[in-house]
């Protein structure tokens, strides 16, 4: 929801078009449940989540590590005061190139799911730390990571054990349980595969030491979703399970649970109109859309809560979509969302929870619309 500091920005400094406004109060207090519940773990915020510089250097003071995708987000991630050993390189797709210039800059910490990004490694960063992502069902999120990142752990085994002979060190393994997971149980499984990969190697004599349990920490959208302490107690638990008394070293990487609620996106309605003097639905096009920055509607994984100034009023389902000249430009139709039957063009809405994964995934240009700015307050 919209805090009184965001309400207080937009009553001031009323911009003009489509924005997003991010409350940095709200990331802090994120970032401190995040360590209460886990506290054992170390946090690597996900920084694709949303890279603006005043979120990066709140997260650094306050002790966050950094989880990259690129070498531009191990830069940020250093701008904003990170040192190189507080950054893991967690994308397991990368050219070689990028391998190095990430070694050069002093990162140590890369994430693999095959021998061949293993050989690459050894390559372009000898003796560097390696940790290897096996794969998760996903189940019980609503946006899977599931099938493009991983092996099974039987490869698992495999993988790490090439990269102790290329004289990398092996250093444990990874997994994602899916973004926006809803079900506190999601890490058991995964947590049981880790621990197998883990004695299996001990057999062969290697030691590993560390399990990313990547993200998948939720932000509340229309239904409730537990507390970071209910997730806390959820994963210790499983952890203790498959590990007993000889716990490694773990690491977490909230993204969307960091800064997905600390943000509100400013809209409003340009046309409103019907198909047909007998459509059910009246269609409310806002402008922006799945390619100003709403690209998780897609398939509509993720429906936001939208704030109109005449929620009192009777409410109709609608068909919502976005202004550009792309028939996919929709955001919900199959379930559509039920808004005032007395909105209008020219009405302010605000979509909540969308601190995470929309300034990124705005399009630069499409039709001529400019990418979605944001206040970092």
């Amino acid at each position: 929801m919209a805090t009184q500091r965001i309400t207080d920005f937009l009553a001031t400094r009323r911009p003009n078009g489509p924005c997003l406004i991010v409350d940095l109060d709200v990331v802090r207090d994120n970032f401190d449940g995040f360590r209460k519940a886990l506290p054992d773990s170390a946090i690597f915020y996900a920084v694709k989540a949303n890279p603006a510089p005043e979120i990066l250097r709140l997260l650094a003071s306050l002790g966050s590590n950094f989880d990259c995708a690129s070498v531009a987000e191990i830069e940020m991630a250093l701008n904003a005061g990170a040192s190189a050993d507080r950054v893991s390189y967690g994308n397991t797709i990368k050219k070689e190139r990028d391998i190095a210039a990430a070694h050069t800059l002093g990162v140590s910490l890369f994430a693999v799911d095959c021998v061949e990004e293993v050989e690459k490694i050894a390559r372009a960063a000898p003796g560097a730390r390696v940790f290897c992502r096996v794969l998760t069902d996903g189940a019980g999120a609503e946006w899977p990571l599931s099938r493009k990142f991983g092996c099974v752990p039987a490869m698992a085994i495999d993988v790490l054990e090439a990269a102790h002979r290329l004289g990398l060190v092996a250093t444990g393994v990874s997994f994602h349980v899916g973004s926006q997971q809803t079900d506190t149980n999601a890490w058991d499984g995964a947590l049981a595969d880790a621990a197998h990969v883990f004695r299996t190697l001990a057999e062969r004599g290697i030691v590993l030491t560390l399990v990313n349990m990547g993200g998948g920490f939720p932000t509340r959208y229309l239904k409730d979703v537990p507390t970071a302490k209910a997730y806390g107690q959820a994963i210790f638990a499983a952890l203790r399970r498959h590990f007993g008394n000889r716990l490694p070293e773990t690491i977490i990487e909230p993204g969307r649970g960091m800064v997905g609620d600390a943000g509100v996106i400013k809209a409003e309605v340009v046309l409103v109109s019907r198909k047909s003097a007998t459509d059910e639905n009246r269609w409310v096009f806002l402008d922006i859309g799945k390619f100003g920055g709403l690209a998780e509607t897609m398939d509509e994984a993720i429906r936001y809560p939208i704030v109109t100034a005449r929620d009192g009023d009777r409410k109709e389902p609608c068909v919502l979509a976005g202004p550009t000249c792309d028939s996919a430009d929709v955001m919900y139709e199959k379930v559509p969302y039920p808004l005032p039957i007395t909105l209008t063009v020219g009405d302010e809405v605000l979509i909540e929870g969308t601190g995470a994964y929309t300034t990124t995934y705005a399009s630069v240009a499409f039709n001529g619309f400019e990418p979605l700015r944001a206040y970092i307050i």
